[in-house]
């Protein structure tokens, strides 16, 4: 048999040898993938569970129809946030494995979008069925059926590793958040709260920018590691793999951020009946729902930034000084196409 190139046995291609997707994914330059993703799906369906059992709670444990709607225009938000990021997980979960082999997108998206849509069904389910029948229960059903559907509408992206990222940092966030309350009260005697009403004010406004900052320090470092812990993943496959570059984790660390403000969003179109209710009350009732509109999108907007900016910090640290030998002219060996090697001059 001939071993010329128009003969049967001629040179083929190098090929990857390893059956494994991830291997076979890197190799052909496709993104990374998300690690973990079933254990993330968990880990946000567990917080949506809490978050609507602290609801129920809540409500049910009104003396009247008007506190009701109240309690209800409180919880609402934490209720959007975790449906969307509960969404995202699993729609991610879902969508990993079914592309695991081939860069499908269509196929992706359909797959991440029917996963938050029936984690969207079974949380209007249980709010329809174990909430105390009133004029907020389908408003509260509705919106958060429409913010889990739209997490899995986030999470058919092509780049798992970065929608991971952005689950896994905002659902360490929120938990953040709600283990900040403990602090509360210290930071704001330490921030000087008095006895005269402007002194409240601007202790609250300290307690609600630190609160803000280390969220969002926390949204950029948890970004950082997911994206890392996906690249060392991959290299264990394949050490050829270099990871993502700095647009990625960009993009990772703000993402919390933006997922934050889009609850916003949510919020304000599909619960606004529920929050012009509540704000109808009073003035009282008037003025606490504007302040914490305003505050939720500032905690959203100081987390999109500085989680951005914490997580291209982390990114650069870990980016060594260019070596000599790479310089042009260096001296330095170099290894032609035909695979023989010529000195630098």
């Amino acid at each position: 048999m001939s071993d010329q190139p128009g003969g049967s046995t001629a040179a083929q291609p190098d090929r990857a040898e390893t059956g494994d997707p991830a291997a076979t994914g890197a190799l052909a330059g496709r993104p990374l993938r998300a690690p973990g993703a079933p254990v993330l799906a968990l880990l946000a369906l567990g917080w949506l569970a809490a978050m609507l059992w602290s609801t129920r709670e809540a409500i049910s444990s009104a003396t009247a129809g008007v506190t009701a709607v109240s309690l209800s225009a409180f919880a609402l938000p934490g209720v959007i946030s975790a449906a969307l990021v509960a969404g995202a997980a699993v729609g991610l979960a879902a969508a990993e494995p079914v592309t695991r082999h081939r860069d499908r997108v269509t196929l992706r998206f359909a797959v991440a979008v029917g996963a938050g849509l029936l984690v969207g069904i079974a949380a209007a389910l249980v709010i329809d069925q174990t909430y105390v029948g009133n004029t907020t229960t389908r408003t509260i059903a509705s919106t958060t059926a429409a913010a889990a559907v739209i997490g899995g509408a986030l999470a058919g992206a092509r780049n798992g590793a970065v929608v991971g990222a952005v689950a896994s940092a905002t659902l360490g966030t929120l938990l953040f958040v709600v283990a900040f309350s403990a602090a509360r009260d210290p930071l704001f005697n330490l921030f000087g709260a008095g006895d005269s009403q402007q002194s409240l004010v601007d202790a609250a406004a300290w307690v609600s920018r630190t609160e803000s900052l280390l969220a969002g320090l926390i949204a950029g470092a948890l970004a950082f590691g997911c994206l890392a812990w996906a690249r060392r993943r991959a290299a264990r496959v394949d050490q050829a793999v270099t990871g993502p570059r700095w647009p990625a984790y960009l993009v990772a660390g703000a993402g919390p951020g933006l997922l934050l403000l889009l609850a916003e969003v949510i919020i304000r179109i599909g619960g606004r009946s529920l929050i012009d209710l509540a704000a109808a009350l009073s003035e009282a009732d008037a003025v606490a729902q504007t302040s914490l509109g305003t505050s939720r999108v500032d905690n959203g907007i100081w987390v999109l930034f500085v989680g951005a900016l914490t997580a291209l910090v982390a990114f650069g640290r870990t980016l060594g000084p260019a070596s000599d030998d790479d310089e042009p002219g260096s001296g330095t060996e170099a290894t032609a196409a035909d695979g023989s090697t010529t000195a630098g001059r």
